[in-house]
């Protein structure tokens, strides 16, 4: 298996673990097309009141089109949260793409509350650290974006979040 696919296959399972997560708590999985065909009630399908929809557009601080992994919705857990992973095995780039991921969370993502899952050992020393630093200390905020719920956590935090957070 070359790098590339190595790393989509590792970031898969990073993936596939916070689907398993929400699944096992009751959500509905969906992709975000189909949940938005079906909330027009043209196909007649129901949807669920706890979803964890994929592939979540927005429009990128470069005007590009931008896609999240997952996005939570419950009104039973007051959730309606952006969930973007990131995971490094290996050395690469994604910890250099950690800046841009910040500030399209501050200054893109339309949700209030974003979760970064974020682990691996093979960013560059400091990389995951700088993260968790501008979130808690807050860099690059503004009145515009001051009111927004941003945490990291590496994948066992988020673990530990979700079989709190999601009981049935």
């Amino acid at each position: 298996m070359g790098d590339g696919l190595y790393a989509n296959h590792t970031g898969n399972q990073l993936e596939r673990t916070v689907r398993d997560l929400f699944s096992a708590a009751g959500f509905t999985l969906m992709r975000h097309r189909d949940y938005e065909v079906a909330r027009t009630g043209l196909l007649g399908a129901t949807i669920g009141e706890d979803l964890l929809l994929s592939d979540v557009p927005y429009t990128s601080i470069y005007g590009h089109s931008g896609k999240t992994e997952f996005l939570a919705l419950s009104k039973r857990l007051g959730l309606n949260m952006r969930i973007e992973c990131k995971w490094q095995q290996s050395s690469g780039s994604v910890d250099e793409k950690l800046p841009y991921l910040y500030l399209n969370c501050l200054e893109a993502m339309p949700e209030e509350q974003i979760l970064i899952v974020i682990d691996g050992e093979g960013f560059k020393p400091g990389a995951k650290n700088w993260l968790r630093e501008a979130v808690a200390q807050q860099r690059y905020r503004s009145e515009a974006n001051a009111h927004k719920l941003i945490r990291v956590q590496s994948l066992v935090e988020f673990i530990t979040w979700a079989n709190r957070t999601l009981r049935v």
